[in-house]
């Protein structure tokens, strides 16, 4: 007898399998991808990083290149889908302000943020506005104290709180939100700061009465992992690498086949041009910036408000985007840290199939859950 997964409920928003598909840039997830998960059941993600670079317009800026190009994604999602679709928002962009608009603007079901803390109002968005409009907002941690700090700012200055809390550990791909020394201590895993996380929020529930799902992401890998996470208080998962060796993903296959053909040694962490640690799997560009050599380029916009560019050896999203392409020697992958387990590439379908498998098999034979690492 399959075990059913429970629902994610997020306000009136109910998402039959309780998976978000993670926001990767640049161009990784966009509709296509988004749209698969979504119509699985799931809440498919586009990432907003960089699409005025992936498409620009005739006559906009990159900047404005960016809004226009995100509304279209957001719409060739709808046409392709009836089920949740979610934008991911990096803070640290230098354009914020005008991607929450965008994705406002366009209904988005929810809009999720990340990349550093978000406690003002953009610019573009009346505090009106913001407690009134169906678009749901999702906020990433990496801490109870930063939880904390979020929901309590909100709930003075904004007068709501977020709807949704992700807690991304350290074994997350892409840039992480933990020191290096951080990265691999037990203390700061999954098992032991989701507690931490799930008390700010209940103390946040109870006082506004409402009901905050708290999503736990980096380095949950299969069905079970989703079992074992949910059993510890969890009410869903976000996975991003999973999604890549998919057919539905928005990324050239020779990417896709980087992350099935690597082996556990090649996931390795980088220094970011941000000033941030993160997880990809080490190539020949890497070893050459390791090595002190520059990858010369010419800045298309200030992309980062943390980026200085007349310091900074390569243009992460220029590399991410040739990367994306299948241009291998001119960039890199951001992956999660069990990216080696991947083995072949697969459709969204299959996907979930063996996931919600797997969940149902965790509890068809299964003990008690450990607090042992998620990662085998």
């Amino acid at each position: 007898m399959l075990i059913k997964m429970p629902h994610l409920r997020i306000g009136d928003l109910i998402a039959k399998v309780p998976i978000i598909q993670g926001g990767m840039g640049v161009g990784i997830s966009l509709s296509n991808l988004a749209a698969a998960v979504a119509n699985e059941g799931g809440i498919g993600v586009i990432s907003s990083l960089g699409l005025g670079v992936l498409h620009p317009q005739k006559g906009l800026s990159y900047k404005e290149a960016n809004a226009a190009a995100l509304k279209e994604e957001i719409r060739a999602a709808r046409r392709k889908t009836n089920g949740i679709i979610g934008v991911n928002i990096m803070v640290a962009v230098s354009d914020f302000d005008d991607l929450i608009k965008a994705s406002f603007e366009e209904k988005a079901d929810i809009v999720i943020l990340g990349a550093g803390l978000p406690l003002r109002l953009p610019s573009t968005m009346t505090l009106d506005y913001l407690q009134n409009a169906p678009t749901k907002i999702g906020i990433i941690v990496s801490s109870g104290r930063a939880a904390k700090i979020i929901l309590n700012h909100w709930a003075e200055h904004f007068q709501r709180v977020p709807d949704l809390v992700i807690l991304e550990g350290p074994k997350a791909g892409g840039h992480l939100g933990f020191k290096e020394g951080q990265i691999f201590d037990d203390k700061f895993s999954l098992e032991e700061l989701l507690p931490q996380v799930k008390q700010e929020v209940q103390k946040v529930e109870e006082k506004y009465s409402k009901k905050i799902p708290l999503i736990t992401a980096g380095g949950i890998f299969s069905g079970e992992h989703m079992a074992r996470i949910m059993q510890l208080g969890a009410d869903g998962v976000q996975m991003g690498t999973r999604f890549v060796a998919t057919e539905e993903c928005d990324a050239n296959t020779a990417f896709k086949e980087l992350f099935v053909n690597c082996e556990k040694n090649d996931i390795v962490i980088i220094k970011s041009p941000v000033g941030m640690p993160g997880r990809a799997v080490n190539n020949q560009f890497l070893k050459d910036v390791t090595k002190g050599i520059k990858k010369p380029f010419v800045c298309p916009w200030k992309c980062l408000k943390t980026c200085d560019y007349r310091d900074t050896p390569y243009c992460i999203a220029l590399a991410l985007q040739n990367a994306r392409d299948g241009k291998m020697t001119d960039g890199f992958a951001f992956a999660g840290a069990n990216a080696y387990l991947v083995k072949k590439i697969t459709t969204v379908k299959e996907l979930f199939a063996d996931l919600i498998q797997e969940y149902s098999d965790f509890y068809s034979h299964l003990k008690l859950p450990s607090k042992r690492s998620l990662a085998h």
